[in-house]
């Protein structure tokens, strides 16, 4: 069987990423004719058409999303066999992290803080949803993803899940809305809350918890953003269903107040890797004694 010329797959992931061939010429230098040699070279080897074209157009089919995925992926992998061994076997220096786009920032600081500010380490930080981080981690593109939604379980792509940290929940606010001497469900009932979005473990969790304390909340916001709860709480708009690391600062100050623990809530954090053959040794770091 004859074997896959990497420079015709090249040509196909510039021309499936740009979706057009003026412009994949012109990124590779060539003329649009020698790209479109290619990528019917390529289409010949793999016996499947990858384009479909309409207008001026060239759009994807089936066959050339997943030869797409596999070209993203080997060029991933050989950019990191470069970064890794190019220098005698030094070791990396740049940690590529992508952090779910709601998770608590404080959160964030305090799982990197091993490596912010060194002079032999660059920390390039994404923020984005969760699908897209998992992508991009699959396809080599982050070397770690933070979040607090575990990645669903996927036969094809071999998720790492690693818990970084547990926090207790509380009711937070502002301290005109924490009268002390209030048990729990004095507390809830009848309050103004601000609570995650009901797509959420932690939400699920206090919603069972009202029921077995068979009391009735206000509800005047439902958010998906800790960061933005926590904002909605120092407005005095309710007390929010949050980590105490969520707004450590406001807490340290006295602009806002832990009003209740939460029993048997907690938030969980993780940190969700692939498996590598070369993994950044900074992982190695931040994930000891975890």
């Amino acid at each position: 069987m004859a074997e896959l010329n990497y420079h015709h797959l090249r040509y196909f992931q510039t021309v499936a990423h740009e979706g057009n061939l003026t412009r994949a010429a012109e990124r590779l230098n060539v003329s649009q004719s020698a790209v479109s040699t290619q990528i019917r070279q390529l289409e010949e080897r793999l016996g499947q058409a990858l384009f479909e074209r309409r207008g001026r157009a060239l759009l994807l089919t089936e066959a050339g999303r997943i030869a797409l995925d596999h070209a993203d992926t080997i060029f991933a992998t050989g950019q990191e066999l470069v970064a890794t061994l190019q220098h005698g076997g030094r070791q990396r220096q740049a940690l590529r992290v992508g952090a779910l786009a709601t998770l608590s920032r404080n959160f964030q600081l305090a799982f990197l803080r091993p490596v912010l500010g060194r002079p032999d380490v660059e920390v390039v930080l994404r923020s984005a949803g969760a699908a897209e981080l998992f992508g991009a981690l699959a396809a080599l593109h982050l070397d770690l993803v933070l979040t607090n939604q575990p990645p669903p379980a996927d036969a094809l792509t071999s998720f790492v899940v690693q818990p970084l940290d547990e926090q207790t929940v509380s009711l937070i606010g502002v301290p005109a809305l924490c009268p002390p001497g209030l048990s729990l469900s004095e507390r809830l009932d009848g309050s103004t809350l601000i609570l995650p979005t009901t797509a959420s473990g932690l939400r699920m969790g206090f919603d069972a918890l009202v029921d077995r304390l068979d009391v009735r909340p206000q509800i005047a916001a439902e958010v998906d953003d800790m960061a933005m709860m926590r904002l909605l709480a120092r407005e005095g708009i309710g007390l929010a269903v949050l980590p105490p690391i969520v707004a450590r600062d406001e807490l340290a100050n006295g602009t806002l107040i832990e009003g209740a623990k939460l029993p048997n809530l907690t938030e969980t954090f993780f940190g969700v890797t692939v498996e590598r053959r070369f993994p950044n040794p900074l992982l190695a770091e931040l994930l000891r004694d975890r």
